[in-house]
């Protein structure tokens, strides 16, 4: 059976684009997958984080986790920084890095862009990324269309790695998905919804009440056009909102389109937002279960036990590639 790993920091709400993006795609590819998702704390650091606020957001996307259906039973569900072999392996591909090619990442541009001071971290994450897949033997990554410049240099690190030392380490393939992969902001359509952003209402938080979602909905830019139709060169912000419709409503464009025929933006937003509250109810009733619950800690430990036995034999193996330590049999 193959592998997938994928991995979401946790910083911030967790995003409708979070979910739509990536997050829904875990829940259909546990059954089919040998499967390993992550919450990639480490990642997080990057930037300045409050710590009680941190290990806050840690316990809030493992139970969000579980809450959207992932099933530990099939999936292994843990914390990075539970799992020491990734940041060693981050080390041994940052050797393997070249400094050239982690200044042309394109987050680290956007995040680095204007700052006074920027963190070491911040420009060496790629590689800490390229090591949380590789330990697992990942055959495929599901991930958000932003992560495609990061897997392509993880496919190069290992490739190197491989060409260098010895042909052990799996090279990984991207899956994106192909509707709603690039969920945009509500504020901003032509920007990434993102977690990050200040302004409360360009982003919808799977843990926001019924009342938030439907202003936020409802505020969504558009245009004065008041056709819903998708074109997402002219009209940005409606075939956003059209594409968060079809997903959560499993409706066609096409079929949503005839649907508003010669109606407004008023109904068709009015519609949209009782689809997204209908759709993240059961996710919301499930997390509130889980939030305060033994039962979360006991699929983290089982989850980082699963994790440390995989990755441990993995990192293993490339420190014997690269003349590490003392040789393991």
């Amino acid at each position: 059976m193959k592998t997938i790993f994928s991995g979401i920091q946790p910083s911030g709400n967790v995003t409708l684009g979070n979910y739509i993006g990536a997050m829904k795609q875990f829940v259909e590819l546990q059954h089919e997958y040998n499967s390993y998702f992550c919450i990639v704390d480490q990642h997080a650091i990057t930037v300045q984080q409050d710590p009680l606020e941190l290990r806050k957001n840690i316990r809030k996307l493992a139970a969000l986790y579980v809450a959207i259906g992932l099933d530990p039973e099939k999936a292994t569900l843990f914390i990075q920084s539970e799992v020491p072999a990734h940041a060693q392996l981050g080390w041994m591909m940052q050797c393997v890095a070249y400094i050239g090619e982690l200044e042309r990442m394109t987050q680290f541009k956007d995040k680095s862009n204007g700052k006074e001071t920027v963190t070491a971290g911040l420009l060496t994450y790629p590689p800490l990324m390229a090591a949380d897949i590789l330990l697992y033997k990942t055959d495929i990554v599901p991930v958000g269309e932003d992560q495609k410049q990061h897997l392509e240099l993880t496919r190069d690190l290992a490739e190197r790695f491989n060409k260098k030392y010895r042909d052990i380490l799996t090279v990984p393939e991207v899956k994106i998905a192909k509707v709603g992969a690039r969920i945009m902001s509500l504020a901003e359509p032509t920007k990434k919804m993102s977690k990050s952003d200040p302004n409360q209402k360009s982003f919808i938080s799977l843990l926001d009440t019924p009342k938030q979602l439907e202003k936020k909905i409802k505020s969504a830019v558009t245009d004065s056009e008041g056709i819903v139709r998708y074109d997402k060169e002219n009209k940005p912000g409606v075939s956003n909102l059209l594409s968060i419709y079809s997903i959560l409503g499993n409706k066609s464009i096409e079929a949503l389109e005839s649907q508003y025929e010669g109606k407004g933006y008023g109904e068709f937003k009015g519609d949209l937002a009782q689809v997204v509250v209908e759709a993240l109810e059961p996710i919301q009733s499930k997390y509130n279960e889980l939030i305060e619950s033994q039962k979360l800690d006991e699929i983290l430990d089982q989850g980082a036990e699963r994790a440390n036995k995989v990755a441990i034999k993995t990192l293993n193996k490339i420190e014997n590639a690269m003349g590490l330590g003392r040789k393991r049999r």
